[in-house]
């Protein structure tokens, strides 16, 4: 069995998508829902999933090592970011090498980094006249968006689209290839051992 933790802080819709694709997996489970946001929808989705939630507070991620070892504990295989905001403490990703992934709404290297996440990606890559965005699946390291690229898919972005439609289109991207990826990167996984 393979067991996903999922971190998210905001609606959960990437992380559903996830646990909904994955439910169709005998040798899969998405074991546990990690959020430092009590008011995140996410949480509402992790209970009609029946899958359980763990909330924490900035002190107990970035001052203790109390997550890094329930992961330990819970045998988690893949810690799969789903719209989760913090950076990754140093200690997790060590512990966890090339074993967590985050997706970025946008074309890496391209409008990444500290504070470009949600709205913001969208309205820069519309204020920047691009005429492409689109999803970046990417291992995570100590820095905001810098880890290795996994994978990558893009959408067009017409003159007259606005951060709205962009969002709408790039979240499309995140629906159709986020939960794919994860099992082929589980997949990977059990050809390592």
């Amino acid at each position: 069995m393979k067991r996903i933790a999922l971190f998210a802080s905001g609606s959960g819709s990437n992380a559903e998508k996830i646990a909904e694709y994955c439910a169709a997996y005998a040798d899969i489970d998405v074991a546990l829902i990690l959020s430092n946001n009590p008011r995140a929808g996410v949480i509402e989705r992790a209970r009609r999933l029946h899958i359980p939630v763990l909330l924490f507070d900035r002190t107990t991620f970035y001052d203790s090592e109390r997550i890094t070892t329930l992961l330990q504990q819970q045998q988690i295989d893949l810690i799969v970011l789903a719209g989760f905001m913090w950076l990754m403490p140093a200690g997790l990703v060590q512990a966890f090498p090339d074993r967590i992934v985050n997706i970025h709404p946008a074309l890496l290297p391209k409008f990444g980094g500290k504070g470009m996440y949600g709205h913001f990606v969208h309205e820069a890559v519309v204020a920047a006249g691009e005429t492409e965005s689109g999803i970046t699946i990417h291992y995570v390291n100590e820095r905001y968006d810098e880890g290795q690229i996994i994978f990558q898919a893009s959408c067009v972005v017409e003159p007259a689209d606005t951060p709205d439609d962009v969002a709408h289109k790039v979240q499309k991207l995140e629906h159709e290839h986020y939960p794919r990826v994860v099992v082929d990167l589980l997949n990977r996984l059990e050809t390592k051992v």
